[in-house]
C-alpha cells in the first residue's frame, strides 16, 4: 500500500451513510462560531453523489423563499454529524440537473410508494484489531491450564500403571522360584531312584 493511500485509508469513517440520488435528506452539519460550536441542519434532495473515498461527495439541493440553494458536502468530513432520510423519491437519473429549471412542486422528485425509510448505514472498516489482543492471552492462559491438568493426569496414569506392574513382576519372579524349586525337588528324588536301583545290584555282585 502506498503512503497516501495508507493515509487516506486512516482518515476514511468506519460506516457512511447510504446515498442515493432522488431521496431528500436531512444532513446535520457541525458549525463553529468563535468559541461555540452548534448543529446545523440542511434539508434537500441528493441530485448527485461523486468522487470515491475519501474525496467522495454528495450535492443536496433545495428551494429557500423561491432560491435555489445547492451545498456540496464530503461524506468522509468529520464536520457532517448524521445523513437522516426523510423520503426516498424516484430517478432514472445519476445527476438530476433538470430540477434547477424547474419551480415550486415540479422541482421534487416523485415519492416512491410504500418504500421503508430507515437510515442504513454501509460499513468500511471494522474494529477488530483492538479486540484480537484482548482474546488472544485468555485463550493462551486456557492452553497452558489444559497442558498443566494433562501433564497431572498423565503422570497419575504413569504412577497407577508402575504401582500395578510392580506386584505383576513380583508375582512373576515368585512363580519362577516355585518352579526352580520343583524341579530341584524332582532332581532330588531321581537321584535317590537311581541311588536306591544301584545299591542291590552291587551287594549281588559282592555275593557272586
Amino acid at each position: 500500500m502506498d503512503i497516501i493511500k495508507s493515509i487516506e485509508h486512516e482518515q476514511l469513517k468506519n460506516k457512511i451513510p447510504e446515498l442515493k440520488v432522488g431521496n431528500t435528506v436531512r444532513v446535520h452539519v457541525r458549525i463553529k462560531e468563535g468559541n461555540k460550536e452548534r448543529i446545523q441542519v440542511f434539508e434537500g434532495i441528493i441530485i448527485k453523489v461523486q468522487g470515491g473515498g475519501v474525496n467522495q461527495t454528495f450535492t443536496v439541493r433545495k428551494n429557500s423563499y423561491g432560491v435555489g440553494v445547492e451545498k456540496t458536502f464530503l461524506v468522509h468530513s468529520p464536520l457532517v454529524e448524521k445523513v437522516e432520510l426523510v423520503r426516498v423519491g424516484k430517478a432514472r437519473r445519476a445527476k438530476l440537473y433538470y430540477l434547477r429549471d424547474r419551480v415550486g412542486k415540479a422541482a421534487k422528485t416523485k415519492e416512491q410508494v410504500g418504500a421503508r425509510i430507515e437510515d442504513r448505514e454501509i460499513t468500511i472498516k471494522e474494529d477488530l484489531v483492538e479486540e484480537a489482543p484482548e482474546e488472544a492471552p485468555a485463550v493462551e492462559t486456557e492452553n497452558v491450564a489444559v497442558q498443566e491438568t494433562v501433564d497431572t493426569v498423565s503422570e497419575e496414569v504413569v504412577e497407577e500403571v508402575k504401582e500395578v506392574e510392580e506386584p505383576k513382576k513380583e508375582e512373576k519372579a515368585e512363580k519362577v522360584e516355585e518352579a526352580k524349586a520343583e524341579e530341584s525337588a524332582k532332581e532330588e528324588v531321581k537321584e535317590d531312584s537311581k541311588k536306591v536301583e544301584e545299591k542291590p545290584a552291587t551287594e549281588e555282585d559282592k555275593k557272586a
